[in-house]
């Protein structure tokens, strides 16, 4: 038996790889009637060059930010979902558990880069770290066009979906 879904996490990048995620979590928090909580996270590690200049302020990266993610709320209220957002600083995994607990949310929905194993390996996985830490239930969807399969995640256990 499934739970009920009244606080929903969507965590994005931003990028045509989370489009589906954002997709799902939309549709979703509409069907539940789920406050849908969008985040997103700066980390400022990824704007730093080499020989410690940095491509962009974190400011600046914020804007950019704030910017999409308000344009995702609108596309998630205009579906009839109720929206917010969020936008936080840091280790995009670490930020996003702690985003979680901090608006007690029942669930997470995040997509994956589909990097496979040595991808992993090499670059880690957000989603894969979120799945095995976070309290909640987690829902990772490919940023794979409609038809290929999508992944449930509890406590690190994939489930195809």
């Amino acid at each position: 038996m499934e739970s009920a879904i009244g606080r929903l996490l969507l965590a994005t990048d931003l990028s045509p790889t989370s489009e589906r995620a954002a997709q799902e979590a939309i549709g979703m928090a509409v069907e539940s009637d789920a406050q849908l909580v969008v985040l997103s996270v700066v980390d400022p590690g990824k704007l730093r060059l080499p020989g410690g200049l940095y491509s962009r302020r974190v400011d600046q990266e914020r804007a950019v930010i704030e910017t999409g993610v308000q344009r995702l709320v609108g596309r998630a209220r205009e579906a009839g979902a109720r929206a917010t957002f969020l936008v936080w600083e840091g280790e995009p995994g670490e930020a996003i558990l702690a985003a979680a607990e901090a608006e007690n949310v029942d669930a997470i929905v995040l997509g994956s880069h589909g990097r496979g194993l040595l991808g992993r390996i090499v670059l880690g996985s957000i989603s894969a770290h979120v799945s095995q830490h976070a309290r909640c239930e987690v829902f990772v969807f490919a940023g794979q066009p409609q038809g290929f399969a999508s992944s449930t995640m509890r406590s690190g256990t994939a489930v195809e979906r």
